[in-house]
């Protein structure tokens, strides 16, 4: 869906993870007998809050810790595996018996019936009746059921799944730009004559040629079409994957899955998909299209070359556009727009009607829980929502400050338009002070689909989708785009070309891996990323072909096809799901 960041992280085989294991196993199956203390003291209280979808560690400041203060006199204090620790900081904190006061970690592997067994998080249900006025938690009913599934329990407020949608699970989830896409530096290919790109492969003359410009116009050789990193790999090389995204594909460990079921193929298939995208790079990087820093740098080394217009193609638009696409280049006709792939069919997520696979909840050990009940229901909440958007998907920010109604209808305020393109505005010291980016909230938790309705306003809570902003659509980038295009937005090019494929939302979490399977992905995956960077980085098709074979031969004797039956188990388990949710909708309406 949105794009959150993606920080992929291996097994951490450690002492306090074999006594979380321990732990896990010896405890009772329940905390919703014990006495339950709903008294609040009112003082200012520091909240730990353990996180794993947040990329930055420490107590919040700036305008949304002005906002938290203020409402609940709450600071929050991120615990971050992202930024430090990984996956010991959970192992550790478990076997310690308490991970936070609020808990953000993953309903996948099942992680809620073990969080519950090992009584690290507690039964909000008591405390519902802390909450005056509307309560929302319970307006998402469903996704609550779905945690409970989920969580082995028939009753009760365990955890609350993100990005919760009043939406169509067949509608996609994301706003004006898909989550993935082939984006194109816009002036250099309207500059070649925006030649047509019929498939993945052909794609590659048209960025040689650009290149080519790009370091004519600009001097410098350091201008590449393609520059890749290695710190999202997980069960595969992340870039690899990206292009088959473009064709309708997405992963489930070593799956690479159809979104509408057609067609599931192991990412080491002879042939494959996969494959097809490795070639592709190699290919590349035989024509010097490829940055040679490509294997050694990370995701910011990477990011600040697109800042500078020194990388040609982005994978999504959340990349180029957010680096490149300033207001002021945006003017100059400059930045990263779509160029379709004559053949593509990009995957899109469809709303989760029942959330995401990651939740929130209260921690056992926690003091003021009615305190903290109260803060979760705000976060669905339209004000929370708005509020509390994620980094990147997209919600307006707050009402007052980011925008205003006007004639009945939502606007952004000169400060909103901003704060939401490039984030270079100084907060008013009445909210906060400080940076907008900088105040952003650091939960990085989208409790509400960005995509959804505001009831009041009638309008999505993504500020692009306001009718007001789409006519601000009107830079000299955007006019030539839309010129050519014949569309208003991406999406709207999309879905009158037929390009684009929606897997329901459906919120299908994979079961736990058995410590055997475990061990061994965590063997294969490494083998799988190594020879695919060897591969991708080689120049010639026979090096590529040989390369694979030694993989294929390498993972087979690490028990790959184990792993791999397992795997498209689920893959097919989810797309059952998918159907599910699908006819569960039509029949509800």
């Amino acid at each position: 869906m949105f794009q959150i960041k993606k920080h992929r992280r291996g097994l951490a085989i450690t002492a306090a993870a074999v006594a979380a294991a321990t732990m896990f196993a010896g405890c009772g199956s329940s905390n919703a007998s014990a006495s339950v203390d709903t008294s609040d003291d009112g003082k200012l209280m520091t909240v730990d809050v353990y996180d794993d979808l947040a990329n930055f560690q420490g107590v919040q400041s700036g305008w949304y810790a002005k906002i938290i203060k203020d409402k609940f006199n709450m600071k929050l204090n991120i615990i971050a595996p992202n930024v430090s620790g990984g996956s010991t900081t959970f192992d550790t904190r478990s076997a310690a018996g308490n991970l936070g006061d609020i808990v953000i970690t993953s309903t996948q592997s099942g992680r809620p019936a073990k969080l519950i067994k090992s009584k690290l998080i507690a039964d909000m249900t008591p405390y519902m009746s802390a909450i005056k006025g509307t309560n929302y938690i319970k307006k998402y009913q469903s996704a609550v059921d779905s945690y409970n599934s989920n969580a082995k329990q028939k009753s009760g407020y365990w955890g609350i799944p993100y990005t919760v949608s009043s939406n169509s699970p067949t509608e996609s989830s994301e706003a004006n730009e898909p989550t993935f896409g082939p984006y194109l530096m816009w002036n250099y290919y309207k500059e070649l004559g925006y030649p047509k790109i019929s498939t993945l492969e052909d794609l590659l003359p048209v960025l040689q040629k650009m290149q080519n410009l790009a370091r004519k116009e600009t001097g410098s050789k350091k201008v590449y079409a393609l520059s890749l990193f290695k710190d999202w790999d997980g069960n595969m090389m992340n870039n690899a994957k990206q292009p088959t995204c473009y064709y309708g594909y997405d992963e489930l460990g070593f799956v690479l899955a159809q979104a509408d079921g057609s067609d599931y193929q192991s990412v080491t298939k002879e042939g494959g998909i996969y494959e097809r995208v490795i070639k592709f790079f190699e290919k590349a990087n035989s024509m010097g299209l490829v940055d040679p820093e490509s294997s050694t740098q990370n995701y910011d080394t990477m990011y600040a070359k697109y800042q500078k217009g020194n990388v040609l193609f982005s994978f999504w638009p959340w990349l180029g556009q957010a680096a490149y696409n300033t207001t002021d280049n945006k003017k100059a006709g400059k930045g990263f727009m779509l160029a379709p792939l004559q053949d593509q069919k990009i995957f899109s997520y469809g709303a989760t009607t029942n959330g995401g696979t990651t939740a929130i909840s209260i921690g056992s050990q926690a003091k003021n829980k009615s305190r903290l009940v109260k803060f979760i229901n705000w976060l669905y909440s339209p004000e929370g929502t708005y509020d509390s958007g994620a980094q990147t998907n997209g919600t307006a920010g707050p009402k007052g400050l980011n925008w205003e109604i006007k004639d009945g209808k939502p606007v952004l305020t000169e400060f909103g338009e901003k704060a939401l393109n490039g984030g270079g505005a100084n907060v008013p010291a009445s909210w906060g002070g400080g940076s907008y980016t900088d105040g952003v909230s650091a939960l990085n938790f989208p409790a509400v689909l960005a995509q959804d309705t505001d009831p009041d306003t009638g309008y999505t809570y993504n500020a692009s989708q306001w009718p007001s902003q789409i006519a601000k659509n009107n830079t000299a980038l955007d006019k030539d785009w839309q010129q050519k295009m014949g569309a208003k937005t991406t999406m709207d090019y999309l879905k009158k070309n037929k390009m684009i494929t929606v897997a329901p939302g459906a919120s299908y979490s994979a079961p736990e891996d058995s410590s055997e399977i475990a061990t061994l992905r965590g063997q294969i995956k490494t083998q799988i990323i190594n020879y695919s960077w060897k591969a991708a980085m080689s120049k010639s098709d026979s090096e590529v072909d040989s390369l694979f074979k030694q993989m294929r031969s390498t993972v087979d004797g690490l028990g790959f096809e184990k792993v791999l039956k397992i795997d498209m188990a689920n893959a097919k388990a989810q797309n059952k799901m998918r159907v599910q949710i699908k006819t569960e909708w039509k029949d509800k309406k």
